[in-house]
């Protein structure tokens, strides 16, 4: 019954935006299981799903491998507040922020999960952003400037 029921969920949350246990659980319902939202909660927990910031600006459930990809509206709010500038030689990318605000904008692009990011150091209101190749911190720059626009 348990893994019908999870199997269930992550259909429904492929097919569908849930964005609370409530509309999970009448969803389920309305396929003809039986549950109560502590047993949702459990399932939620156990399948390691996510909110994860929809096209429209609201949240639903997602699986943790497809929230991986989609940076979360936090993430965009601290890294747009606080840059400054942008800009690269060789593999690095440099960034400017406002003072003091390096770490936060670092985890921003951190939590972009980046395959071309290597790493990242900050420092009080510069970050430098390492990647393979010089092709590479050019498009990142451009994706960093397509976020701030």
């Amino acid at each position: 019954m348990k893994i019908e029921r999870q199997a269930a969920i992550l259909s429904i949350i492929e097919k569908m935006d849930i964005e609370t246990q409530e509309e999970l659980a009448d969803e389920l319902r309305k396929n003809g299981m039986t549950v109560t939202q502590a047993t949702v909660s459990r399932d939620i927990k156990e399948l390691g799903l996510l909110k994860v910031l929809t096209s429209r600006g609201s949240y639903k459930y997602a699986p943790a491998d497809k929230a991986q990809h989609v940076m979360s509206n936090r993430f965009v709010q601290i890294f747009v507040a606080t840059v400054v500038s942008i800009a690269y030689a060789q593999n690095i990318v440099v960034v400017k922020t406002i003072s003091a605000s390096a770490n936060a904008a670092a985890e921003a692009i951190d939590g972009m999960h980046l395959k071309e990011v290597l790493g990242t150091m900050a420092g009080d209101n510069t970050i430098l952003v390492i990647v393979h190749n010089e092709t590479e911190a050019a498009a990142i720059c451009e994706h960093f400037r397509q976020i701030l626009r």
